[in-house]
């Protein structure tokens, strides 16, 4: 997707005639939401249930604002349920609940009922909690606060709360193990999580069927295999400082502080693998999608690899790849500056080279 700042349709969806820019850009699990620079949020994509927060569960292929008072910095639309983060540090979600069956308690409001349009999380509130970042995965929320704290609610199966227990929560609760890690970074799959600390460590956790944990495994991966409680990626990651992650539906990656990119995942390998393709280059950025990655350079080139059924390796094909390869396809005269990923789509922000 390329949206150009200057065509009136555009001009039109932000009801102004160039004052306001696009921002950033989030692919969700089967949506898509955009961020002007006045900190507004429209959405767009599939609405079975309610996670596009528009009040109704109608699919809309035109941008719909989602009206919140304070200026939106991130969203993550997951499968079921979304969230969004404002500048001032709140949770305001949406979508499905839960269920006695999937989980409850995924949007954090400490009942399973569901919610068409945005509401707050007034128990972060109430705990004096600032929230910088969030994540949405199939029934489960995870949530970094301003002090490094990592928070969860939802579904307990699978380990995906990091508690060792097993049982839904209702309320975001602390990830006791993890509590004095001083995390930076978070990333979540579809029933998984990963957590970065200040010194460069990963820690993850929940379902780890295809190896997406990263923990090196090997043949004890099965559908079954999990960890309920946060357990750090070693390998050859070990004596590496990372400063990057991103998580798709059923793998990972990360950068280091030398530019390196590792993969893991997707029954592919079940610990951090170099991708050495790329050690010509210096990635500082990666985005995870459904069974592919991006990764980006320092002079603002992309770089696919994975299952481009969908056409979402941007390589005028649907075609796989298990090595990195450059996207030809963006502008010469423009540096990709920020992108995401769906599960079956992309979107990137660009400008121009000076």
């Amino acid at each position: 997707m390329r949206l150009n700042l200057d065509s009136s349709a555009f001009a039109s969806f932000l009801g102004s005639e160039g004052d306001v820019g696009l921002d950033k850009v989030f692919c969700g699990a089967s949506g898509t939401a955009v961020v002007t620079t006045d900190g507004r949020c429209f959405v767009m994509g599939s609405n079975k249930n309610g996670e596009l927060g528009i009040g109704d569960v109608k699919e809309t292929k035109k941008p719909r604002h989602l009206p919140v008072p304070d200026p939106v910095v991130k969203a993550s639309l997951g499968p079921n349920f979304s969230a969004l983060l404002t500048a001032g540090g709140d949770i305001y979600t949406f979508g499905y609940g839960g269920s006695r069956v999937n989980g409850m308690g995924c949007l954090g409001h400490g009942s399973m009922d569901s919610y068409s349009t945005p509401t707050i999380v007034n128990s972060l509130i109430e705990d004096g909690c600032f929230a910088s970042d969030v994540h949405c995965g199939e029934y489960s929320m995870t949530v970094l606060t301003t002090e490094g704290e990592v928070l969860t609610c939802g579904s307990g199966s699978y380990g995906r709360l990091g508690n060792l227990e097993t049982i839904d929560q209702l309320y975001l609760e602390p990830v006791e193990l993890i509590a004095a890690e001083d995390t930076v970074q978070i990333a979540g799959g579809f029933a998984f999580s990963l957590a970065l600390n200040k010194g460069g460590i990963i820690h993850a956790w929940g379902r780890n069927n295809e190896g997406q944990l990263g923990t090196g495994m090997g043949l004890a991966v099965d559908m079954y295999a999990m960890e309920s409680i946060p357990r750090p990626i070693e390998g050859d990651l070990e004596g590496r400082k990372v400063t990057r992650i991103a998580a798709g539906y059923t793998h990972a990656a990360a950068v280091t502080s030398n530019g390196e990119l590792f993969t893991w995942g997707m029954n592919y390998t079940h610990e951090p693998k170099l991708e050495s393709n790329l050690l010509h280059t210096k990635i500082v950025d990666v985005a995870c999608g459904q069974n592919y990655t991006l990764a980006l350079d320092e002079n603002g080139r992309v770089y696919s690899m994975g299952k481009g059924k969908t056409g979402v390796l941007g390589l005028a094909s649907t075609k796989s790849t298990a090595y990195p390869i450059l996207v030809e396809g963006i502008p010469a005269d423009e540096r990709v500056v920020e992108m995401s990923c769906g599960w079956a789509h992309v979107a990137c922000i660009t400008e121009l080279k000076e």
